[in-house]
Parts: C-alpha cells; sequence; structure tokens
C-alpha cells in the first residue's frame, strides 16, 4: 500500500469524526503493527475488502468513546450496548465506503462484522503491511487498522 492509498483512509477517519461527531479528531502518525501483535479495544468493526485490492481494515475503540459518540450523535444514553455495536460497524463501512469512492467500484467491500473483546477469528493479512492509524477525539484514543494489497 503506498502513502497516498493510506492517506485516504486517514482523511476519510478525519471526515467521518468532524461530519458526524461535529467535532474535530487528532491523527496521530500511523505505524507498521508488529507480526503477532493484536489491535483490539472493547468493540471493533470489519470490513473485509476483495476485488482488485483484498485485505481488511478495522475500527476499533473502547466502550467509552463508543458511548459518548452514540450520545453526541444520538443524544440520550451512550449505555446502549447494541448502539455501541452498531456505531463500530458504521464507523468501519463508511470509511471503507469512503475509500470506495477513490479506489473505484472493483474496491468491494464487505458488509461490517463486529467483534467484542478480543478478535478470536479475526486475523489480519500475512502478505502486506498492516499500519495502525491511532485516533485520538476529545480524551479518547481509538485506532484504525488497515491491511491491503
Amino acid at each position: 500500500m503506498k502513502d497516498v492509498d493510506l492517506k485516504i483512509f486517514v482523511e476519510g477517519a478525519v471526515r467521518y469524526f468532524s461530519q458526524i461527531a461535529g467535532d474535530r479528531v487528532e491523527m496521530a502518525v500511523p505505524f507498521l503493527k508488529k507480526p503477532g501483535e493484536t489491535v483490539a479495544l472493547d468493540c471493533t468493526g470489519v470490513i473485509g475488502i476483495s476485488g482488485n485490492r483484498k485485505g481488511m481494515i478495522y475500527f476499533t475503540s473502547g466502550n467509552a468513546m463508543l458511548g459518548e459518540l452514540v450520545h453526541s450523535i444520538l443524544g440520550g444514553s451512550g449505555d446502549d450496548a447494541a448502539a455501541r455495536i452498531d456505531l463500530a460497524g458504521e464507523i468501519a463501512n463508511t470509511i471503507a465506503g469512503n475509500a470506495r469512492e477513490q479506489f473505484g467500484a472493483d474496491f468491494m467491500i464487505s458488509i461490517p462484522v463486529v467483534v467484542e473483546g478480543a478478535l478470536k477469528n479475526i486475523t489480519t493479512p500475512n502478505d502486506v503491511p498492516v499500519y495502525v492509524a491511532p485516533i485520538k477525539w476529545r480524551s479518547y484514543t481509538a485506532y484504525l487498522v488497515i491491511g491491503i494489497q
């Protein structure tokens, strides 16, 4: 993956938070995930990528951040576990969908799979570099993980 490709995903995350959450988000410098390293918080939305590129992206966040996002977007309490889970999948799907606009129709994305806790049956590609982009929003940190040919 080229720097320009990584930038498309990072900009998609920035755009999501500024439009949906109404706040500026700070993206820290992306880094390479080490082989065997797990980057997962309380809830993770995973999108598989196929077509002219193959791999996956995922957005992982703590429940507190997702709860505050739910509250910020929908109002009411951020204690609704189902809403937090749905939001993790929606964020990953939105970022992947925005990237699809840049990469074209042959960049096919799956429906989101959402995992709570450890990523037991979700693996990142071994044949491509996997980048981790820290997302800082308010007092929280989440991660966008990208591993695409």
